[in-house]
């Protein structure tokens, strides 16, 4: 009772509503505020880094040696995603449409950025890997470039796929791909972790862990009022943030 709390996703929101000054939502959904973070940062915290944290960490057990390749690197589970890698000892390799957003990418712990646009990603990636491939690939997109992080992959590499930005259909390609590189598919989402007590415990203890010390870092690219509300939904849908956006009241 009287606690500053926080709320990670591990509910559904058409059962709890949080578009508002007074929300109620589920106990096991409801930790405790990190006392090294703000109020705006710890609103942003909880869906990027769990959601990172149960695919590289829980899953893929991601360790030193094991490259990761993270599409659209500049999203907020992109950039936690690069952060999640680091402090497991990985090496992300982010990817980002054109060399716009590169040097931020670096700066917040990218070691190998590729703008693919620009770049050819499956050379780059060999290139980086001594022709080895990388081991994991963290994919929100989907689409037709699907097969290009197939062939990015080492032999039995896992590629997830946790959304689908691309509105298009995404291929599995056959042949060089699936039988060549023998690899996993998976389709991942946050309940893997959050949906169960235990692993949501450790999920949490992990990431407030990591924040504690720095490693984990919230990257906030705009904050707007809750009046503002209109606005915010545009400007998730331009595409062009950099991080996380955090409603205030």
């Amino acid at each position: 009772m009287g606690d500053t709390v926080s709320t990670i996703p591990a509910f559904s929101l058409n059962k709890y509503f949080t578009y508002g000054e007074v929300i109620l939502a589920p106990d096991h959904a409801v930790v405790k505020h990190p006392e090294s973070l703000s109020f705006v940062e710890a609103a942003s915290v909880w869906m990027m880094f769990i959601t990172a944290y149960g695919a590289l960490v829980f899953d893929a057990q991601v360790k030193a040696g094991d490259f990761v390749i993270i599409p659209a690197a500049s999203s907020s589970v992109g950039l936690a995603a690069i952060q999640i890698a680091n402090y497991a000892g990985a090496t992300p390799i982010a990817l980002t449409r054109t060399s716009e957003k590169k040097q931020r990418l670096h700066e917040i712990g990218a070691p190998h950025v590729i703008a693919t646009q620009e770049q050819d990603m499956v050379a780059e990636v060999m290139r980086i890997t001594n022709g080895n491939g990388a081991r994991v690939a963290f994919d929100p997109v989907g689409g037709p470039d699907f097969p290009k992080l197939i062939a990015a992959l080492s032999c039995q590499g896992v590629a997830y796929i946790y959304g689908a930005l691309s509105a298009d259909d995404t291929p599995i390609p056959v042949l060089g791909g699936m039988i060549g590189k023998m690899p996993t598919v998976k389709g991942y989402s946050i309940r893997l972790v959050a949906g169960d007590a235990e692993r949501r415990k450790v999920a949490v203890e992990y990431v407030t862990k990591g924040l504690a010390s720095g490693a984990l870092k919230p990257i906030i690219d705009r904050t707007f009022k809750f009046d503002e509300m209109v606005e915010v939904h545009r400007y998730l849908e331009s595409g062009g943030q950099f991080g996380k956006i955090v409603v205030t009241l």
